[in-house]
């Protein structure tokens, strides 16, 4: 169990936050554990969970890079549970293990990434391990992939969910199912 103890279910009263947790469950990302711990305070986990899924769910940039992006981020940081789960909707859209292993990996010459997604995945990989090297120059370079509203919201999904996964991380917490394993069953 996670140094933090979950709120029972029943005991999440407030409407909003009740949908934002099925919503999140729904996605797969995260499971019901992470908003039963924030649910301690509900206006601050209303805030998170409507952010978390505008991040990872909405917006212009494809859905699959950012769950691998975020795949990515939580092995980085040693976080089990955000590695752990897998999106129900990129995995709907094809995405598979294999591809998120490689994100994780060694992605620079595999042939499934484009020139725009292996800009991506090094964006993650230095905001995370070496923030000094995303300059001038590397902006530029993304500029050929990404408009400037594109690459915002690449940096701020980024930044936000490796924040949430170092969060977890202390927390302890593993996923309440292991979706990384279902997808590999199925």
């Amino acid at each position: 169990m996670p140094h933090i103890e979950p709120l029972a279910p029943e005991n999440i009263r407030d409407p909003e936050l009740r949908a934002l947790i099925e919503r999140s469950e729904a996605l797969g990302v995260p499971d019901p554990l992470f908003p039963r711990i924030l649910a301690h305070v509900p206006a601050h986990a209303k805030v998170l969970l409507r952010a978390l899924l505008a991040s990872h769910a909405e917006g212009s940039v494809d859905h699959k890079l950012k769950e691998v992006i975020r795949v990515q981020l939580a092995r980085t940081a040693g976080d089990p549970y955000f590695s752990g789960l897998r999106s129900v909707r990129a995995r709907r859209e094809g995405l598979d293990e294999e591809a998120i292993d490689a994100g994780s990996g060694k992605f620079e010459n595999d042939p499934r990434f484009t020139a725009a997604e292996k800009w991506a995945l090094r964006y993650a990989r230095a905001m995370y391990l070496s923030p000094e090297n995303v300059d001038a120059a590397f902006y530029e370079e993304g500029k050929r992939h990404y408009t400037e509203a594109q690459i915002m919201e690449l940096g701020a999904f980024i930044a936000f969910h490796y924040g949430m996964q170092a969060f977890m991380r202390t927390l302890r917490a593993v996923p309440l199912r292991d979706d990384a394993a279902k997808s590999k069953a199925s």
